[in-house]
C-alpha cells in the first residue's frame, strides 16, 4: 500500500495505492490517519481510486481511521471508490457511516 498526502483547503487528502488486506497495507492507513491527527488535521478525504484488493482487513483500515478521526472531533469521508469497494461498504451497510464523493473539489467544499 502506498499512501500520498496532498493537503488542499486545510484537508488532507490521501491517495491510497494499492492493496488493502491482511497481507499488504495492514495497519499502514490507520496509522497515516493517526499521525495526522496527531499534528492537528480533523479533516481527511481517502481517495480510494488506487485500491485494488479490500479484505475485511482493509474495511477494518477504513473503520478504524474512522473512528480515530471521529473521536477527535474531525471528519473522514470517502472519494473515488472502485465498484468492488462500493459494493463492499454498501453490502456492509457502510454507506450509513461514510459519505462518499466521486469528485474531489465536492469532496473538499463538503468540509469547508
Amino acid at each position: 500500500m502506498a499512501i500520498s498526502t496532498r493537503i488542499i483547503k486545510g484537508v488532507a487528502i490521501l491517495d491510497l495505492q494499492g492493496e488493502m488486506t491482511f497481507w499488504q497495507g495492514s495497519g499502514e492507513l490507520h496509522n497515516k490517519v493517526r499521525e495526522l491527527v496527531d499534528t492537528g488535521i480533523r479533516n481527511i478525504l481517502l481517495n480510494a481510486q488506487g485500491v485494488g484488493e479490500v479484505d475485511s482487513s482493509g474495511i477494518g483500515e477504513f473503520v478504524g481511521s474512522y473512528t480515530t478521526v471521529s473521536n477527535r472531533g474531525g471528519h473522514l469521508k470517502l472519494l473515488n471508490l472502485t465498484d468492488k469497494l462500493n459494493q463492499v461498504i454498501e453490502t456492509t451497510n457502510l454507506n450509513n457511516i461514510f459519505e462518499t464523493y466521486d469528485n474531489e473539489q465536492r469532496a473538499i467544499s463538503s468540509f469547508l
